[in-house]
């Protein structure tokens, strides 16, 4: 059974900052809904990936909660476009505790879903978060020291790229002068995300004005001091930790490849846990493509109604 859906633009506190987000919530405002917290990949807005799985979710009677993390988009903090998975730790936390005292929202069914490298976030928060009831992971890009220097074109390409970060770190904190490198570029070594696929999806994101307004807030760049923390964070070792209920969906040709999702998936200790592999289906056909995304939620949904008895 469908539902329509109202959504609700919301504001709440995280460590004295303002993050702004919408609601969605079904139509049915005589009881209170399910509801899932949803984080998108590395430096996103909440009008890329998350917005299609919060309309998708609100129309099979879930309420979904998407927001810009702080530094990104709509909500506040400084310097802009710091990707700090501390501070998305906090936000997510900061959300659920929203969430919770909403009037439209079953406090005791709040689950999460994770999209790309928001996985790495929303896997700390849930092993911390007792509020949450099951765990969603769609293709995810783990953030183990084989995925960084993969992705960085080995180890010691990695240690230049945080030695450069830390670099960048003393600088603004001894000026307050912030150092950008491009997210996506067509040339510029010091990108964070150097393949030319990721470039041609992202760069659309960067156009201004009437007709791609609607596209948020996305910026084509990122503080260069937010690679230190980010490469040296280790999901393998967190994950130790998740005994919540856990739906991994992940495929040939998504982030971090064939191998890596199955040997994290091995590590995680939780008894209910399920893999769901959606055969050789791209990295962006999960934040974009209707069939993938909706194949996607036709699994997402029964893992958690499953757990909300």
């Amino acid at each position: 059974m469908e539902f329509n859906y109202r959504i609700e633009k919301v504001e709440f506190n995280s460590n004295g900052l303002k993050i702004v987000g919408n609601l969605f919530i079904p139509e049915n405002l005589n009881q209170k809904h399910p509801v899932v917290v949803v984080i998108g990949p590395v430096a996103f807005v909440k009008e890329q990936s998350p917005i299609q799985y919060a309309t998708r979710l609100a129309k099979a009677g879930y309420a979904a909660l998407i927001f810009d993390p702080r530094y990104h988009g709509e909500s506040a903090g400084e310097p802009r476009r710091f990707e700090s998975g501390k501070s998305k730790v906090e936000d997510l936390s900061s959300a659920i505790e929203f969430l919770s005292n909403h009037k439209f929202v079953d406090a005791n069914r709040i689950y999460a879903l994770g999209v790309c490298q928001g996985s790495n976030w929303m896997i700390e928060e849930t092993t911390k978060n007792n509020k949450l009831k099951a765990l969603a992971i769609v293709a995810a890009h783990y953030l183990t020291k084989e995925t960084v220097d993969m992705y960085n074109g080995g180890t010691e390409k990695t240690k230049e790229r945080v030695s450069r970060a830390k670099i960048s770190k003393e600088k603004f904190n001894k000026t307050g002068e912030a150092v950008y490198i491009p997210i996506v570029s067509e040339g510029d070594p010091s990108s964070l995300l150097l393949p030319k696929a990721i470039y041609q999806w992202y760069i659309r994101w960067a156009d201004r004005g009437l007709f791609w307004n609607f596209h948020g807030l996305w910026e084509n760049r990122i503080t260069q001091m937010s690679e230190e923390e980010l490469w040296s964070y280790r999901v393998d070792e967190t994950i130790k930790n998740l005994f919540t209920p856990t739906l991994v969906i992940h495929s040939d040709n998504a982030a971090t490849g064939k191998d890596i999702p199955r040997k994290i998936f091995d590590l995680i200790p939780a008894k209910d846990k399920k893999l769901i592999w959606l055969g050789d289906k791209v990295q962006f056909q999960f934040y974009e493509d209707p069939i993938t995304i909706d194949t996607s939620i036709s699994h997402i949904i029964p893992w958690f109604n499953q757990r909300s008895k």
